[in-house]
């Protein structure tokens, strides 16, 4: 259960809404005020970013990825290569449970929000429940719902903290180089928002980042940060003997 109430949570977004990137990180996970919190990572082909800055503060701070049993090959992958280059130590996985697959199998194509809701929003509210907050890698220049967003907000049962909101393209191309941090093998193939493979394309030369995603609907977001108000739920167990949950 998420241990801190909505006041506390309200007075924690509005003194942390002028913190960025590590300011903002070392506030939530060093801070006098620090919550219990973990990282929300497609790894994706930004991610790298996001968890260079958690590793750098905190690498055995929890790191909750999504496998909806549709990441490409490459994603799972890379969810290695980079947690190893990073040090990242406590990587794992939430899933959908066995019933919600069945539920969900072929959704994608009839009824695209329904299968977003038990491959991705259900298994995130059953990890998010120990944690007061969660970081995501959401930026306005994403475009679409995201233009206006702030950089913490209040949600449902959990402070969202998004220490890359501000942040340009260039901002995020000069940390990679920086920072040496590998990226996305999908990436060269001009994937720029990379989630399960039936609702994922490249994008277009001056296209959004996200204009690959769910191409031809109206649909731009799963719903992972915008429908976590849902009651909190037991986490599904990982495959047994795979304690990060990756096969």
């Amino acid at each position: 259960m998420s241990r801190i109430d909505i006041e506390t949570a309200t007075r924690l977004a509005q003194r942390w809404s002028a913190l960025d990137g590590l300011a903002l990180l070392e506030a939530a996970i060093r801070g006098p005020e620090a919550v219990t919190i973990a990282a929300l990572t497609s790894f994706g082909t930004e991610s790298a970013v996001l968890l260079d800055l958690v590793a750098r503060v905190d690498p055995d701070l929890p790191v909750i990825v999504l496998d909806t049993g549709e990441l490409f090959d490459e994603t799972t992958d890379y969810i290695r290569t980079l947690s190893a280059h990073l040090g990242l130590r406590r990587v794992t996985v939430s899933g959908p449970t066995e019933a919600e697959r069945r539920e969900a199998d072929a959704l994608w194509e009839t009824d695209p929000d329904r299968c977003c809701g038990l491959r991705k929003v259900a298994p995130l509210l059953r990890a998010a429940a120990p944690f007061d907050a969660l970081i995501d890698g959401r930026r306005r220049a994403h475009g679409f719902e995201r233009t206006q967003m702030p950089t913490v907000e209040v949600s449902g049962p959990v402070l969202k903290l998004s220490p890359l909101a501000g942040w340009s393209d260039t901002d995020i191309e000069t940390a990679f180089v920086e920072r040496g941090l590998p990226r996305h093998p999908l990436e060269e193939q001009g994937y720029r928002s990379i989630g399960c493979w039936p609702c994922t394309r490249p994008v277009q030369p001056g296209e959004p980042a996200r204009a690959g995603r769910w191409a031809g609907a109206a649909k731009t977001e799963c719903g992972i940060h915008t429908r976590l108000h849902a009651p909190d739920a037991a986490a599904a167990p990982l495959e047994p003997g795979n304690p990060n949950g990756l096969s």
